[in-house]
């Protein structure tokens, strides 16, 4: 009796504790929730893309007048990445990129000229929507990706060779001034990244009161069924306006697959360039790339690309049927990692250039280009 008179009493005390913890709202969790991470967080990290090239053709003169192949050691990228967060709902980044200095227009001397020196390339707060959005969802404002590029750099890991087919033929830029918002579909189905920036690129103050609209849509079809899951269909658009009634717009339609062994892409890009209201007709360009990375379990790749535009495509300008070919092919070791956005990667290449169809005079007609490189990467 005395035993259970003892049991009764523990259980009216337990319940009573419960109950006063109820009141003030301090209810154990349940069974396998886990609370978000608000520990203030700083994390430095770093990016060198470092290569030697040799140009074959054109060859150059030296100061004496003799016939060289130009070649030289370069360094193409060298970040310093500042990441972390405050709390779970806002983080940050900044990014200084290295880039050569150089002075343009006359009777103007700097002690920095041809010297390689820093400017801001990403900085930017992040509000972050994980607690009711699909994780990865956000919003930022500041200067920081645009939708195209870092979606397809994502994809092609070769930016240290060099640019994509959009930037490197100068039609859109990988970063910029603006705000921004990330919305990833539930079930992995795809993602948006829509934004208003300056459009005048990370390189260049606002020159007028224009701003760039830029959107990507990503649908992946099947994300479900493992042979097909890496598949991706993509819409890009970006309206933007040198001036008032002064356009400058690039659409962009891609399809991306990657998978264990193989990453591919292929995108088609249409343009329109009106650079003052003053002109009457708008520069209308087109073009497009593909590209295959084969792998093998060996950290070896191949990389085979080839890009084609024709910087004047309407019939009304000159030289319509002009067109700059180019061919990327080269053989790479990614060495092995352990731990996700750490990557070393060597790559020797080939790439030729060629301009087809430009009548003499014509800007756009420049001599063949033939240039081997060994290019090289890390991330940490």
């Amino acid at each position: 009796m005395k035993h259970r008179l003892h049991s009764l009493m523990i259980a009216c005390v337990a319940a009573g504790l419960l109950a006063s913890r109820a009141a003030r709202g301090q209810v154990t969790p349940a069974e396998g929730y886990t609370p978000p991470d608000d520990t203030p967080k700083v994390n430095v990290g770093g990016t060198i893309f470092a290569d030697y090239t040799y140009q074959d053709v054109p060859t150059a003169k030296d100061a004496d007048g003799g016939v060289v192949h130009p070649n030289s050691f370069n360094l193409a990228r060298a970040y310093i990445n500042v990441t972390g967060q405050i709390n779970h709902w806002v983080s940050f980044r900044i990014t200084p990129d290295i880039t050569r200095q150089t002075v343009s227009g006359t009777g103007v001397t700097l002690n920095t000229n041809n010297n390689l020196v820093y400017r801001l390339k990403y900085a930017y707060g992040q509000l972050n929507f994980d607690d009711f959005a699909p994780k990865g969802s956000w919003l930022r404002l500041g200067t920081q990706q645009t939708p195209w590029v870092d979606f397809e750099e994502g994809v092609y890991r070769y930016r240290f060779q060099g640019t994509i087919f959009a930037d490197r033929e100068a039609f859109l830029s990988s970063s910029d001034f603006g705000v921004s918002t990330h919305w990833n579909f539930p079930m992995n189905y795809g993602d948006v990244h829509v934004g208003v920036y300056n459009g005048e690129t990370y390189t260049g103050a606002e020159a007028n009161d224009q701003k760039a609209f830029q959107a990507r849509l990503t649908v992946r079809p099947a994300p479900m069924i493992p042979v097909v899951r890496g598949l991706r269909l993509t819409g890009f658009y970006d309206g933007d306006h040198y001036e008032r009634d002064a356009e400058r717009k690039r659409y962009i339609a891609a399809l991306t697959f990657e998978h264990p062994w193989v990453h591919a892409g292929a995108e088609y890009l249409d343009t329109k360039d009106r650079s003052s209201r003053l002109k009457t007709f708008s520069t209308h360009a087109t073009g497009f790339s593909a590209w295959v990375t084969p792998r093998t379990p060996i950290g070896i790749e191949a990389l085979l690309r080839y890009d084609e535009l024709k910087p004047n495509k309407d019939h009304n300008t000159v030289d319509p049927d002009g067109k700059k070919k180019r061919f990327i092919g080269g053989v790479s070791y990614w060495f092995p990692v352990t731990k996700a956005g750490i990557a070393a990667a060597v790559l020797v290449d080939y790439e030729n250039v060629k301009y087809e169809g430009f009548a003499a005079g014509n800007s756009n007609r420049k001599p063949e280009e033939k240039r081997y490189a060994l290019h090289t990467l890390f991330n940490f």
